[in-house]
């Protein structure tokens, strides 16, 4: 929604405000910069970018799988040294990740393929133990060092991994490779066949002001050129838009990855089945404050999956009684 004040106006961000917005603010001032290394003319020479329309002999693939995980930290604990030195910081955490396989056609359906909780103990001191209590065990895991920042990180690799571990042994079980759409970041999980990282928010403007003005002229179902983005690690990347009834400039567009060993053509039939795929999953926002960004499969999967989680009360005082004895 757009309302004007004078020769100004605003925009009302789509999104609940109490989330992040979908494009960071930081972001939107920095589209002419961007430290990441870019080859823009992979698909479509430079100086030739325009919204892409999947052509009429792309087919929408029969069947998409979607692989999201949920973390929750239960309880902050302390690691006691057997000298009697200084505590080392820990987290317990409970975390699931799960497969919803939607099939496409007249009977169109989402269904749930695969769901997997697990809870660890997360510090970097050398006497974590598991931790065994009367709801849950905590398996110790090692963190970098003792800092929230590695501890939420050892946290967040292995949400990844259990998604990893879920879709390989998914995969496996019913003996084919139908295309797989990770939500986030593709890093870690580029050796998966058929798979493309879904990155519904913006922290980073990547394009110069040409190819950004593309993203913004999108219409829903089209999607940018695909380019070759390197920062601490190389992948391909496109843009593409939802339907969404925002007038933000860059309302309802989602980026997409593809490993950067895959060739041109590949690439190229993985955001054509996608374009094609991901508008009729587009969350609505009258059911979800980060429509349409956030599809409808993967906030039906992030609720079950978090009810999955466990009561978080019941857990904390289990980690509390545990530690009391």
């Amino acid at each position: 929604m757009s309302v004007a004040i004078g020769q100004a106006g605003f925009t009302v961000d789509a999104w609940d405000p109490g989330y992040a917005a979908a494009l960071a603010a930081e972001a939107l001032a920095e589209l002419d910069t961007t430290s990441a290394e870019l080859h823009l003319d992979v698909e479509t020479p430079t100086v030739g970018w325009r919204p892409i329309t999947p052509g009429a002999s792309v087919r929408r693939p029969d069947v998409l799988l979607i692989a999201d995980g949920v973390r929750r930290i239960d309880a902050r604990v302390w690691i006691h040294d057997l000298d009697g030195g200084m505590p080392s910081p820990g987290i317990a955490a409970s975390y699931a990740a799960g497969i919803v396989r939607c099939a496409f056609g007249d009977g169109a359906s989402a269904t749930l393929a695969a769901v997997e909780v697990s809870r660890s103990l997360f510090s970097a001191s050398p006497y974590a133990e598991d931790v065994k209590t009367a709801a849950a065990t905590y398996r110790a895991r090692a963190a970098a060092d003792a800092s929230m920042e590695e501890l939420s990180l050892a946290l967040q690799r292995q949400v990844t991994r259990l998604e990893v571990e879920l879709a390989v042994h998914h995969r496996a079980e019913v003996g084919h490779t139908d295309l797989l759409l990770v939500d986030g970041p593709l890093r870690g999980r580029t050796h998966l066949p058929r798979t493309v990282g879904y990155v519904k928010t913006h922290h980073t403007a990547y394009l110069p002001a040409p190819q950004a003005a593309v993203v913004s002229a999108l219409r829903p179902g089209q999607r940018t050129p695909i380019f070759l983005m390197g920062t601490t690690w190389r992948r391909h990347t496109w843009y593409l838009r939802l339907p969404v009834r925002s007038a933000m400039p860059w309302a309802g567009i989602v980026r997409c990855e593809a490993g950067a060993h895959l060739g041109v053509e590949t690439v190229t039939e993985l955001a054509d089945a996608v374009t094609l795929a991901l508008p009729s999953l587009a969350g609505v926002d009258y059911k979800d404050p980060r429509a349409p960004q956030n599809l409808i499969p993967i906030g039906g999967l992030e609720k079950l999956l978090r009810h999955r989680l466990g009561d978080a009360r019941l857990l904390y005082r289990s980690l509390r009684t545990a530690a009391s004895r």
